[in-house]
């Protein structure tokens, strides 16, 4: 029985070495207490050397937990149009694992086994014109890209525009259970209103809002997870844009989670969704770019 290596190998079985625990690279590696933590904020590799073999069922070392988040979606230039939605967020907890989840976990843990795994991790959305974000992938986990604003389908849905009477996009597309995200606020409402403002992006954890007055509608919250070994949330919603012209008002504010604010009117200038977060555009601005992380019983 090896020990040399800062692991036990158990043995050779069909010329293929095993250990009680699983050896693998790949990313920015981490630990939080028994646990090895993979962060992945570009596209990669997530190499098994040896497979977990210990471990009584139904917790045995080979299992990992994950997080991977879509890339947040991106609005178009006009000042005016619905944020972005937060990129689509996925998660499982492994059994043998323990640190605090999202509400939104339940995924389905994935089995290691020896090999490679390919890691995309996607961009968030283009502002001119708008776009979706990218998709972010581990293994059989496919987390889409938000929705762009307005109107833009995704992990999370995008804010209604200005001159659209629609409410905002749906998010959870495609339908995962439980869902990736949540939908976009409207935007401009019925005549007879003050027209002009647009609706938050949806986020992971929550709807975006509708636009309020001549103020854009805020962004979606996004969810917490402590999976990196602290709590951080992430795919908020981007704010929606102000009315810009008589009786202005300012942009929504970002979903926590990285959302960007919107632009428009008198309020602050707009932002980005924040890198790595999956967060969406606020009106006028690109999305956040998604991450994934992998979590597994090392010792």
């Amino acid at each position: 029985m090896a020990t040399g290596f800062g692991y036990k190998v158990l043995g050779f079985g069909g010329g293929t070495a095993t250990s009680e625990f699983v050896v693998a690279t790949g990313g920015t590696e981490s630990t939080d207490g028994d646990y090895k933590i993979h962060t992945f904020t570009g596209d990669g590799t997530f190499s098994v050397t040896l497979e977990g073999s210990g471990g009584p069922a139904p917790q045995p070392n080979n299992l990992a937990s994950y997080m991977v988040v879509g890339g947040g979606g991106g609005t178009n230039s006009a000042a005016q149009n619905g944020g972005g939605g937060g990129g689509g967020f996925r998660e499982d907890e492994a059994a043998n694992d323990s640190y605090t989840q999202s509400p939104l976990e339940g995924a389905g843990a994935i089995t290691l086994a020896a090999g490679s795994y390919p890691i995309q991790v996607g961009g968030g959305g283009t502002n001119q014109p708008g776009s979706q974000g990218e998709p972010s992938i581990f293994s059989t986990i496919t987390s889409a890209g938000g929705g762009m604003g307005p109107n833009g389908q995704g992990g999370s849905g995008g804010g209604g525009g200005e001159n659209q009477f629609n409410p905002g996009s749906n998010g959870n597309e495609p339908p995962t259970s439980p869902p990736q995200g949540q939908p976009g606020g409207q935007g401009r409402e019925p005549p007879g209103s003050n027209a002009g403002s647009a609706g938050g992006g949806g986020g992971a954890g929550g709807a975006g809002s509708a636009r309020q007055g001549n103020a854009g509608g805020p962004g979606g919250a996004g969810v917490s997870t402590s999976i990196t070994g602290s709590s951080v949330t992430r795919a908020g919603g981007g704010g929606g844009g102000g009315y810009p012209i008589a009786n202005p008002g300012g942009g929504g504010s970002g979903g926590s989670g990285g959302g960007g604010p919107g632009s428009g009117g008198t309020g602050p200038p707009g932002a980005a969704g924040q890198a790595n977060t999956g967060g969406g555009g606020g009106s006028g601005f690109t999305g956040g770019s998604g991450i994934v992380v992998i979590r597994y019983k090392f010792q």
